[in-house]
């Protein structure tokens, strides 16, 4: 259910379809420096998964990317896990007045996961901003929409699907992200902050996890902004 990456770092990924095409959604699962486990882009806690969690730890933190990605399981790991915190992408509250947030992500990490994780808002986007993670043990940056990463293991109609959108072998997001984009310099500075971090593997929203030279990959991905 759950495979492991690097050190304290581990990802689970299911297929999504979206507009007709496989896109795939992956999970990030972090155990901390205390233990406990921090859990991005939460996946459907059935009770296999469920099982492979316990396994690695305590659930303590739930965050999603984004208000678009990563939220629609997050009243699943309340209930199983009520001493979880549940956190909030910007505009998230909103978005879903049926959960109780314990804490709103932005540019600052939490002392209680600091030592582990870094985090930037990827804002500037005129409808959402993204939290994208850095996971320094394992040397990872993990993203949601902002990230899309779709190679030649997805069908070929997914595969067009990209090269239309930009997004075929690029980390990146799609052409429809980036023409809603109001603010170019916000969304610069806070790309150029994720380059400031010291990965090498990246964990995309959907497609397939970049195992190594991610740091290229994000610069020829977003050499259009840089």
């Amino acid at each position: 259910m759950v495979t492991k990456r690097g050190r304290e770092l581990w990802t689970h990924e299911e297929p999504l379809r979206f507009l007709g095409f496989e896109i795939g959604r992956i999970m990030t699962v972090i155990r901390l420096s205390t233990g406990g486990l921090f859990v991005q882009s939460p996946a459907e806690l059935t009770p296999a998964l469920r099982r492979a969690l316990d396994d690695l730890g305590e659930v303590r933190f739930v965050a999603p990317a984004s208000k678009l990605h990563g939220h629609l399981y997050m009243e699943q790991y309340r209930e199983a896990y009520p001493d979880a915190e549940l956190l909030a992408a910007p505009g998230l509250p909103a978005r879903r007045p049926d959960l109780r947030f314990d804490a709103l992500l932005g540019d600052t990490p939490d002392p209680r996961w600091s030592a582990d994780i870094d985090q930037v808002a990827v804002a500037g986007n005129r409808w959402l901003t993204e939290i994208a993670l850095f996971h320094r043990p394992s040397r990872t940056v993990i993203l949601g929409d902002v990230g899309y990463h779709i190679d030649g293991s997805f069908p070929v109609k997914t595969r067009l699907m990209a090269r239309a959108a930009g997004v075929y072998d690029r980390v990146g997001p799609t052409l429809d992200y980036r023409w809603t984009i109001r603010n170019e310099a916000t969304f610069r500075r806070a790309v150029r902050d994720v380059l400031a971090w010291e990965f090498d593997r990246v964990v995309p929203g959907h497609g397939t996890v970049v195992e190594g030279g991610g740091k290229r990959a994000v610069i020829e991905g977003f050499e259009w902004v840089l």
